[in-house]
């Protein structure tokens, strides 16, 4: 445990920040879960839909430095091969 002051406020932001990058994570996690079940399903309008929440959310997580960016653009272009393929 940290002595001084600000060290201790840094810890204390870390955890908040931590925190923060795994709700946003498992959310995106969840939206990329919802878009693969809509192109199992075969429901295009469902996939349209669930692929443009998909993409925005691996836009903001690229943003954020949660993923990398080339990351985000390889998931993109995979996404959208799945959907032109449906």
């Amino acid at each position: 445990m940290p002595n001084i002051k600000s060290a201790k406020k840094r810890v204390l932001v870390i955890e908040t920040k931590t925190l923060q990058n795994k709700m946003f994570k498992s959310q995106l996690k969840t939206d990329i879960k919802k878009y693969y079940a809509a192109l199992e399903a075969g429901d295009a309008a469902l996939a349209q839909q669930t692929y443009k929440a998909a993409v925005k959310k691996i836009d903001q997580a690229a943003a954020r430095g949660i993923i990398h960016k080339n990351a985000a653009a390889r998931k993109k272009s995979q996404f959208t091969k799945a959907l032109n393929n449906i």
